[in-house]
């Protein structure tokens, strides 16, 4: 008879776990890559830099050759941008001088005197960067509307002539915006559309809207159609299972197709050149064409650049957590 501790219970073989380290070349490649990434992220942030610093240089470091990199920084592009000014002529030179000793003016009304100018009144630009708000942020919200609207139809029902309605929406994309500006000029003429901001917000959103209506059918099509027949079946309505089960799923998708949209109205310049005059032009075509005394402001030209900039950044940096779900969004699993 065998013994127990033959016959007995036996312990269990715990067979140990190799782990590999990594090796000295795996982590000089690593390291190479990343620095790669950053140079090239240096190398193409450049520009930014440049615009930052001319921002708040004076009229001469603007116009130094060499460039300056290290400078007094002074926010008179900021003054050339927000406000119109005039020189002071020299007989009322000793009035604004004691202006100044007196302590009765403002910092503009200081900065605009250190410049040998005074300030004539307000510039533009606030109100094509108002015009700017108004329009890009209408016309990306019925872009967005619209296109899930119609991406969820296209994705979850099947219609006569389905793919040629696609191709359709899509073909309005693939002409260049100039193409088509001529004819738009004269029916806008014709209907009272032109330099209105209703005109811009429509012309917008039918450009922005073949893309949001692709870019979301995309999205829907990720979604299991499981998760709504489940629902269809415990007496949801068609519109409440949009609302309560597709909608919260793809918010990703919504997200990125805003940022997108809104890139687009935001930095729209051809249409918003032609198609405007004065009343309800956008910040694009008004940037460029800045001009002061003697030449052009580069400083302000840079300060509403930077400006013009700011918006897009805030909003793409909120929305990020989204844009990211939204590249990986196939990772839904039926």
């Amino acid at each position: 008879m065998a013994s127990f501790a033959e016959t007995g219970p036996r312990r269990p073989v715990v067979e140990s776990i190799r782990v590999d380290k990594v090796s000295p070349g795996a982590r000089t490649t690593g390291a190479v890559r990343a620095m790669v990434v950053v140079i090239v992220a240096l190398i193409m942030l450049i520009p930014i830099f440049v615009m930052l610093a001319t921002a708040f240089k004076s009229r001469p470091d603007v116009s130094a050759s060499p460039p300056k990199v290290f400078f007094q920084p002074t926010l008179e592009g900021f003054l050339y941008l927000f406000t119109d000014r005039a020189i002071i002529a020299p007989g009322r030179m000793a009035e604004f001088q004691a202006k100044a000793d007196a302590g009765a003016m403002g910092f503009l009304e200081r900065l605009a005197f250190d410049t040998g100018q005074e300030i004539t009144g307000p510039s533009a630009y606030v109100g094509r960067l108002t015009n700017s708000l108004i329009v890009a942020g209408v016309s990306t919200a019925l872009s967005v509307l619209l296109g899930t609207l119609a991406g969820y139809a296209f994705s979850r029902f099947n219609m006569p002539g389905k793919d040629d309605l696609l191709f359709f929406i899509l073909s309005t994309r693939m002409l260049p915006a100039v193409v088509v500006t001529i004819p738009l000029f004269l029916m806008y003429r014709q209907m009272g559309l032109y330099d209105t901001h209703l005109g811009l917000i429509l012309l917008y959103t039918v450009f922005n809207l073949s893309f949001a209506v692709w870019l979301m059918k995309g999205f829907f099509d990720e979604i299991p159609r499981e998760y709504e027949e489940a629902a269809l079946v415990d007496g949801y309505s068609r519109i409440q299972t949009f609302l309560k089960i597709v909608l919260p799923q793809s918010v990703s998708g919504i997200a990125a197709t805003t940022v997108f949209c809104l890139i687009f109205a935001w930095n729209e310049y051809a249409f918003a050149l032609m198609m405007t005059s004065e009343r309800a032009r956008t910040a694009p075509p008004s940037i460029p064409s800045m001009l002061g005394r003697g030449g052009i402001e580069w400083s302000a030209i840079a300060a509403g650049s930077l400006l013009f900039l700011i918006p897009v950044v805030i909003i793409t940096f909120a929305l990020r957590k989204y844009l990211l779900r939204g590249v990986t969004f196939g990772a839904i699993r039926q």
